[in-house]
């Protein structure tokens, strides 16, 4: 992940957010690239936004959301994950040429507008979902 598509990442989320976010851009091991938190934001957002992306960075699914279909009723499987491994929606894997790079979490909304906000903010730096 270039520093690069994280800004564009980071704006197009914080852009296109109906109320306050917080925008985490990971690299591909789920260590930090760029972040932001909107003004109003919930503190606790600041964290969820970062265990969804780490989530997405470091899990073998697309996204938290995958993740989390892929373990549901499997309690064994759900306690064998990383305990800083989130469910939540809203975290996205961000490949390049078919390649992971990173991830994008996004926090503060639904789930199911924080994970609109992070494909829209992949697809605005160039980068695919899958």
């Amino acid at each position: 992940m270039k520093l690069h598509q994280a800004l564009v990442m980071i704006d197009a989320a914080v852009e296109g957010a109906r109320g306050p976010v917080s925008v985490y851009v990971a690299d591909d091991h789920g260590e930090l690239v760029a972040a932001a938190t909107m003004d109003g934001a919930a503190p606790d957002t600041r964290l969820n936004a970062q265990r969804k992306a780490y989530t997405a960075a470091r899990s073998d699914a697309h996204s938290t959301r995958e993740l989390a279909e892929k373990v549901a009723g499997d309690p064994v499987e759900l306690a064998s994950f990383d305990p800083f491994f989130t469910f939540f929606k809203g975290g996205v894997a961000a490949f390049e040429d078919g390649r992971r790079v990173g991830a994008i979490g996004v926090s503060g909304l639904p789930g199911e507008e924080d994970e609109r906000l992070a494909l829209e903010a992949i697809a605005q730096a160039g980068l695919g979902a899958e």
